[in-house]
């Protein structure tokens, strides 16, 4: 072996097993969120049951538990630095709620045809919280409804982790209630329409949980890596499986079970791929989840819906996406205007 493969294998082998720094999904958190949503695009571009990538394309709905992953881990450094519950609410709600309401409107208002006092109760629900999902797993912009209403529990857990560190295993009785919701009969009949939100709550607080490590800048040992591997590809080919060749015939929320471990390795594995790739690359991403809220609001139901079905599957993710950018950052001009001048008001 000539010295320069020599020193071109050592340097190959000394980066493979190099300590993994949490701080990189802090550091990444930007380019890790746009490519969760790009993963939810590719989800929600239709495939036909029987084409060889089907299961693959159902995988894109990691990108949820992506989202909440980091959203916990970001949400952990802002109480750390501000353990206010009032800057908590007012600043996550400012985020979010102006552009919700602005797109359930455009939504729901046009298929709204009038009606008696209980269709208009209705209306005035969808619009304020989507309460149809609530009460009937309707599943339109559900994400965000479920989000805010793990914002109101935040805090309290957050502080609550902070004075008692046992309670950090409280994402494993959350595991367990998504066994109950499912195989317990008076659970299951009471709540079994939310089980696309209870199955998500688990790497949300796990996100929260992780937080102080990721701000401590902890790191794990590089040896870690074959496991991390292994555990990766465990659950990501399980699930391709799964949903490859018995999709519905499981519950989803064992797939879930599953996203959780291939979340987390994900993250520590793109976090390697973001290291090494070109800025203008990581620019892109972070682009992408800068916008993720607006993008993740207008694509499907204002853009994807529009694009002829008869399009194959890679042209119709493209030209959403290239639709879906410039718009979501024209929406995002327009709701952080409103979200600044909300601001200075109630802070």
């Amino acid at each position: 072996m000539s010295e320069k493969t020599g020193g071109s294998f050592a340097r190959l082998k000394g980066d493979l097993f190099k300590d993994i720094e949490l701080s990189n999904i802090s550091r990444f958190r930007g380019e890790l969120m746009g490519a969760a949503m790009l993963f939810i695009i590719l989800f929600h571009v239709s495939l036909p049951r029987w084409d060889m990538f089907f299961g693959l394309r159902r995988m894109g709905n990691v990108g949820v538990d992506m989202f909440l992953f980091l959203s916990g881990v970001g949400l952990w450094f802002s109480w750390v630095r501000t353990p206010s519950v009032r800057h908590f609410m007012v600043r996550r709600f400012l985020r979010i709620y102006p552009a919700w309401l602005i797109a359930a409107s455009l939504y729901y208002i046009p298929r709204f045809h009038g009606g008696s006092v209980a269709a208009w109760i209705d209306l005035i629900g969808d619009i304020a919280v989507n309460w149809d999902f609530w009460l009937h797993d309707e599943l339109t912009f559900w994400y965000i409804p479920a989000i805010m209403m793990l914002y109101l529990f935040t805090p309290a857990y957050m502080e609550l982790i902070r004075r008692h560190p046992i309670y950090r295993w409280l994402p494993v009785l959350m595991i367990l209630w998504c066994v109950l919701v499912q195989y317990v009969t008076p659970i299951h009949a009471a709540v079994c329409h939310l089980e696309i939100f209870w199955s998500r709550v688990p790497i949300y607080f796990i996100g929260i949980n992780m937080g102080e490590s990721i701000r401590r800048k902890d790191t794990m040992d590089g040896a870690s890596i074959w496991m991390i591997l292994l555990t990766f590809a465990m659950t990501l080919f399980s699930s391709i499986f799964m949903e490859q060749n018995l999709h519905g015939q499981f519950p989803l929320f064992i797939e879930r079970m599953l996203y959780i471990p291939l979340t987390i390795t994900s993250i520590l594995l793109m976090n390697r791929i973001f290291r090494r790739t070109p800025a203008w690359f990581n620019r892109f991403f972070s682009f992408v989840g800068a916008l993720s809220l607006e993008a993740y609001l207008i694509h499907l139901h204002f853009i994807l819906v529009y694009i002829p079905a008869r399009w194959s599957y890679w042209p119709t993710f493209l030209v959403c996406v290239a639709i879906t950018l410039p718009a979501a950052w024209l929406f995002a001009r327009f709701v952080t205007w409103i979200a600044r001048r909300l601001e200075e008001k109630i802070l």
